[in-house]
């Protein structure tokens, strides 16, 4: 085994993203995706179909990827895979793969964590932020704050009692009528919005900890209340509708990250997962970064959504550390961080 320069494949599905990367050295030699456009029709994942189609789409990624960066199976020195969290099925496709190929090519498994791998993913291309940072996590699924000391050494600090954030634009942006998943039409419909055209209630928890049931709820009556009057109010204001609900969510994640900055004194962080994609939130991030002296750190778009070169990157720190887990390793829908 090559610990020095260790070329290795990494896999993930862990929902309704089918992906597989190659990392060579410590550097992205390749990254394939492919999404799952089935989901659409249902407005959110199936987790049925979604392990279906993994389980049709794997090796072709896989197959793809390899041919991409160049390499053939023979060189790899590791196989990595998400372990969770994310939907059991769909982690199972992709561990049982992982594990077979690394027991048939006789070489070292790396099961890596899901939320983990979306904060690294701003280590796959330089500049590289700095440790201490802080890391927003924002996606479908999770919404969290973590203290990151190094690679492998992270402390959630901060997350949601109940919905993600990237759940609640979803939710809302289905209410309008936007089609799955209505995170980025919303953000789209928002930049030809005022947003500060509708008010909305935010939710305050204890802590560095988020909520954001309470906000799709107010948005349901409201919608409700004004829809009562005018069937037409979501197509007269959608796009101040969309503006005012993204301001208003973009400011509950900015003020709990502000609170996390005066608690820890860390002023550089990393912004990850689908909402980071987000084109307010980089927006302000932007101007906050400028207005209080932050590091703001926040990867490619390719790599905010679900992708296996922020798994890949992951399982490279984990290799260098001797990270390894034996053929007897199982997925977990609901891994702890």
């Amino acid at each position: 085994m090559k610990y020095n320069h260790p070329v290795i494949l990494a896999i993930e599905t862990s929902c309704d993203e089918t992906a597989a990367a190659i990392v060579c050295q410590g550097k992205v030699a390749s990254n394939v995706v492919s999404t799952q456009a089935i989901h659409a029709q249902y407005g959110g994942v199936v987790p049925e179909l979604a392990s279906r189609a993994h389980d049709q789409l794997l090796i072709p990624v896989v197959r793809k990827a390899i041919q991409e960066a160049n390499i053939t199976l023979s060189e790899l020195d590791a196989i990595a895979f998400t372990q969770g969290p994310g939907l059991l099925g769909a982690l199972l496709v992709g561990a049982s793969f992982a594990k077979s190929t690394a027991f048939a090519l006789d070489i070292p498994l790396i099961a890596v964590h899901h939320m983990r791998a979306h904060i690294l993913a701003n280590f796959i291309e330089a500049p590289y932020p700095t440790f201490p940072l802080l890391g927003l996590t924002a996606s479908g699924g999770h919404t969290q704050l973590v203290l990151v000391k190094d690679h492998l050494n992270m402390e959630v600090i901060g997350q949601t009692q109940d919905d993600a954030v990237g759940e609640a634009f979803d939710k809302i942006g289905k209410l309008m009528g936007l089609p799955y998943p209505a995170g980025p039409h919303i953000d789209q419909h928002a930049q030809q919005g005022d947003p500060v055209r509708f008010s909305f209630p935010s939710t305050h928890v204890s802590q560095l900890n988020f909520s954001f049931s309470g906000i799709k709820t107010a948005f349901l009556y409201f919608l409700q209340k004004h829809q009562a009057k005018d069937s037409q109010f979501v197509a007269k204001y959608r796009a101040d509708l969309c503006a005012s609900i993204q301001h208003t969510l973009i400011s509950m994640l900015l003020d709990k990250l502000k609170q996390a900055v005066t608690q820890t004194g860390i002023k550089t962080m990393a912004i990850a997962g689908g909402v980071a994609a987000n084109s307010g939130l980089r927006k302000q991030l932007r101007q906050f970064s400028e207005q209080e002296g932050w590091q703001v750190f926040i990867p490619k778009l390719a790599y905010c959504t679900d992708n296996a070169a922020m798994v890949a990157v992951t399982a490279h720190y984990q290799y260098m550390a001797g990270d390894f887990c034996d053929l007897q390793v199982n997925a977990k829908p609901r891994m702890p961080f």
